[in-house]
């Protein structure tokens, strides 16, 4: 009994030693890039969703029910016709309904939090903030897909692009740009409240007003004075009359550039609150 535990403890050994010697021989893996790591971590989004199809409801059929019932119900009343109407509105519905989009980043990260998720994820020996890099980057495929879907509609609803293709695809990317901005905001209430619901309720008691409050819907022009100076400063504004006005192919650099300047100022400000926040919550 004594040689047979020797012979085996030998043979152990001598396993071992092979082991050691065959991964000395070989090449150890480079360290992923940080964007490759925040690309893996997008592509997880991309995966939920595919296991979750209804996740893509609030991006594709949310924007038709906006369209259709903004621009039918309220078109006459505001422009004369519908078709007017659509001209002024659906720019500004696109931006509107991208920005919503962004609450929910701040619900998905909340609920990583509430399941243990984040905590295996600080675990990891990656770039840290690329896991939150990574959901940003995957919800910007979704601000994409809604997009889309108000464009396409817009265009068989008789919606008239000036600008042609590239106008509207520098509208959408730089509402995109700008979503993927404000989400950093919703990200830091994730990390702040407690439950996936208390984000989305007030996620959206900040969104609703940001984009209500702006010329979205109506010229601030009709507004009263003080109503309409906040319309005025108000960043939304900004960008649905840039997006206006790249679709109508007549933007300038200057309208772009005021976009740039605040998605800038927002991303500066929130980012690294989240990136705190995501190191030391517990």
């Amino acid at each position: 009994m004594s040689a047979s535990t020797t012979a085996t403890r030998s043979d152990f050994v001598a396993d071992e030693s092979l082991v050691r010697a065959a991964i000395a021989k070989g090449q150890r893996p480079s360290r992923p890039s940080a964007l490759s790591q925040a690309l893996t971590f997008g592509w997880r989004g991309m995966l939920k969703v595919k296991h979750v199809p209804e996740q893509l409801l609030d991006a594709t059929i949310s924007p038709v029910m906006f369209v259709l019932m903004f621009t039918f119900l309220f078109g006459g009343a505001v422009a004369g016709s519908t078709d007017a109407y659509l001209q002024y509105l659906l720019p500004g519905i696109l931006v509107m309904q991208v920005l919503f989009n962004t609450v929910y980043s701040g619900v998905a990260l909340n609920t990583d939090l509430t399941k243990g998720v984040v905590d295996r994820f600080r675990s990891l020996p990656i770039w840290r903030p690329a896991p939150l890099v990574g959901a940003l980057l995957g919800d910007s495929v979704r601000y994409l897909a809604g997009g889309l879907v108000i464009v396409v509609l817009g265009l068989i609803l008789g919606f008239e692009a000036e600008g042609g293709i590239g106008g509207i695809a520098a509208a959408l990317a730089l509402t995109v740009f700008f979503a993927f901005a404000l989400s950093w905001a919703f990200t830091t209430l994730g990390l702040l409240l407690r439950s996936p619901n208390a984000v989305m309720n007030a996620g959206f008691m900040t969104i609703f007003p940001l984009t209500f409050l702006s010329n979205v819907f109506v010229e601030p022009s009709t507004l009263p004075a003080g109503l309409e100076w906040f319309v005025d400063v108000n960043p939304v504004s900004h960008l649905a009359d840039t997006s206006r006005a790249l679709m109508a192919g007549d933007a300038t650099g200057g309208d772009i550039l005021y976009v740039f300047v605040a998605a800038a100022i927002v991303t500066a400000i929130f980012a690294p609150i989240t990136n705190y926040l995501y190191r030391t919550k517990s």
